[in-house]
């Protein structure tokens, strides 16, 4: 307890750890004028992982339904643009926080011989997408789209981009990144990268024959979409470390290329946030965590191929829900204050400890206070990057 005078104004927070089910459970004690009050988070999530709620269970929070009083909101992307649209005028308060993307043809013509990978924006886990090498073809999907007499096929809206072809295979897979980026805030833009990424497989060898076009065991990457192959191995499920794919790297093209490599990750994931950062909605209440998929090509040059506003959390093997709830973990060590209560007055600056596997990838606020040293002559090195 806290000792001396606390007048109404003071707001002190104590801290206690007791044992429930053999799991420790974090306590929380406000200390005011009129005494000692427990303090119950409530949360709320859309997403029913176990990885999340174990999460929150573990620190003592209570699970609330969307329409009563949390002070922590896990929701998806549609509930954000419901529960903030301009019919509810709804604000939150300073004990929350929340979670919330004729030109073709001529670009056709300049590389006729092109492979090209069509998504459909409302879908994921590689529903819907499909390639296509001929312009005939994408006419005829065209007209299928407009065809009333099939009105099980409904218009839809597609991002069209030209298919690497030249991907870097191990054992002769085509394979792809998966990697997490927390943002806590874009003004200034300030992110974290999750060390603990890994690579998808695909479960058929990579071939570039027409024949293999629809194949999507072939080019298509997502986990999803692999476990239902003939030669899906549930026991690592397709997957491997970054980490030992870095070793792999090291091994056969070399430390320097390998870490140029990653560094040129790093420069993708950092300008791609920077690019859109003056167009996010920038609430203190609220933080990102992005799912980015990323492939390299034979060259060793790294692709963005799309980012995850709801990155996927289902664990498909024991290492997968591992990783996954370190994840969850090392986020809220991030967004919520040492007290464990969610506060919008708090600065972000969580101690080095609390960034379990992140890793500082940009911190805006930090670089101007280095210009700002540097100018002044009093340069101290801090540690930032990517000015």
């Amino acid at each position: 307890m806290a000792s001396g005078t606390v007048t109404e104004s003071k707001r002190v927070t104590n801290l206690s750890v007791t044992t429930n089910y053999g799991r420790k459970v974090l306590n929380v004690y406000r200390v005011s004028a009129s005494g000692t009050e427990k303090i119950k988070v409530s949360f709320c999530t859309d997403v029913d992982k176990s990885v999340i709620v174990h999460n929150f269970e573990k620190r003592g929070w209570v699970q609330v339904g969307p329409e009563d009083d949390w002070n922590f909101y896990w929701a998806v992307t549609q509930s954000c643009r419901n529960i903030f649209s301009v019919e509810t005028g709804y604000r939150m308060d300073d004990n929350q926080s929340i979670i919330h993307y004729n030109m073709f043809v001529e670009e056709y013509r300049k590389s006729p011989q092109s492979t090209w990978i069509m998504k459909p924006c409302g879908k994921s886990q590689g529903a819907g997408i499909f390639l296509i090498n001929k312009l005939s073809k994408l006419k005829k999907w065209s007209r299928e789209a407009k065809n009333p007499f099939n009105p099980n096929l409904t218009k839809e809206s597609y991002v069209i981009s030209r298919y690497i072809d030249n991907p870097l295979l191990i054992g002769g897979k085509k394979f792809d990144l998966r990697l997490y980026v927390l943002i806590t805030s874009f003004r200034p833009l300030k992110a974290y990268l999750f060390k603990l990424g890994f690579c998808r497989f695909c479960t058929v060898k990579y071939d570039t024959s027409i024949q293999e076009l629809d194949n999507m065991y072939v080019h298509l990457t997502n986990v999803s979409v692999q476990k239902h192959g003939e030669e899906y191995n549930s026991k690592h499920g397709g997957k491997l470390s970054v980490h030992n794919l870095r070793l792999y790297l090291e091994s056969t093209r070399g430390k320097a290329v390998t870490e140029k490599l990653f560094a040129n990750i790093t420069w993708c994931i950092v300008h791609s946030l920077k690019a859109v950062a003056p167009v996010m909605a920038n609430d203190r209440h609220c933080f990102e965590c992005y799912g980015y998929d990323i492939i390299i090509d034979n060259d060793l040059k790294p692709w963005l191929i799309e980012v995850n506003a709801s990155p996927s959390l289902t664990s498909t093997t024991v290492n997968d829900r591992i990783l996954k709830y370190k994840l969850i973990d090392n986020i809220i060590s991030i967004v919520v204050p040492p007290d464990g209560v969610p506060d919008v007055k708090w600065n972000k600056c969580p101690p080095p400890e609390a960034l379990g596997n992140f890793e500082l990838l940009l911190d805006e606020e930090l670089c101007a206070q280095e210009d700002k040293e540097f100018s002044s002559g009093k340069y101290r090195g801090l540690s930032s990057k990517w000015k």
